[in-house]
């Protein structure tokens, strides 16, 4: 998805703002809104696409947890949670929804500290190898996408293969499962931003195997 949330290599977007000790949240309601956006069953690409459709002029505006604020309405009326008359009236219409549960302090607890995850399809066949030359495919897709728009069509070179992990890009039907082999490719900073940029910097992303082709 080509939005304005994708900022990696835009100009002009003025200076990052860092806050001295700043809190993990500046206001109870940020509390609350993380709590609600986690306890959604719906997985995290079809969360992050749906702050993503925010509208950029809205996207701008608002701060990190607005945003969240902003997709959860959307997010339980079109997975069936409830209806907008619910939402507006805070209450139930029509009786209750057995398809999803009430979430339980003592499940959110296990949350808390959670177990790594493991890598998914260990077995999985490599199509790259360390040292290859790679050129991220220009791909602009209307769903979610973890490929960043200022790499595409560039050529870089495997720097790793990190294993091989379940693809996080939102699909049709709302994930794609597949694993696939994630790489860190090394781009040198004057191939993404022109002859102006540092000749000594490089810059790495990970990438999955989809996005890549050989250089």
């Amino acid at each position: 998805m080509n939005g304005i949330h994708d900022m990696g290599g835009m100009q002009d977007m003025g200076p990052i703002q860092r806050e001295t000790r700043e809190p993990v949240f500046h206001a109870e309601w940020e509390r609350r809104v993380f709590a609600l956006f986690n306890a959604l069953g719906v997985g995290w690409p079809a969360r992050r696409q749906q702050i993503e459709l925010i509208p950029p002029a809205d996207y701008l505006r608002m701060s990190y947890y607005e945003r969240w604020l902003a997709a959860i309405g959307p997010l339980m009326v079109d997975t069936g949670m409830m209806t907008r008359q619910e939402i507006e009236s805070g209450n139930v219409i029509g009786g209750t929804n057995t398809k999803w549960h009430v979430l339980s302090a003592a499940e959110a607890v296990t949350w808390i500290d959670p177990k790594p995850a493991s890598k998914a399809s260990p077995s999985a066949d490599a199509r790259f190898q360390a040292g290859q030359r790679v050129r991220a495919r220009n791909l602009n897709p209307i769903g979610h996408t973890r490929l960043p728009r200022y790499v595409r069509g560039k050529t870089g070179t495997i720097e790793h293969d990190r294993g091989t992990f379940a693809l996080q890009d939102t699909v049709a039907d709302g994930f794609a499962q597949k694993a696939q082999h994630v790489y860190t490719v090394r781009f040198v900073a004057k191939d993404l931003w022109g002859e102006q940029a540092n000749p000594r910097d490089t810059v790495y992303v990970d990438m999955w195997e989809e996005y890549l082709e050989p250089a």
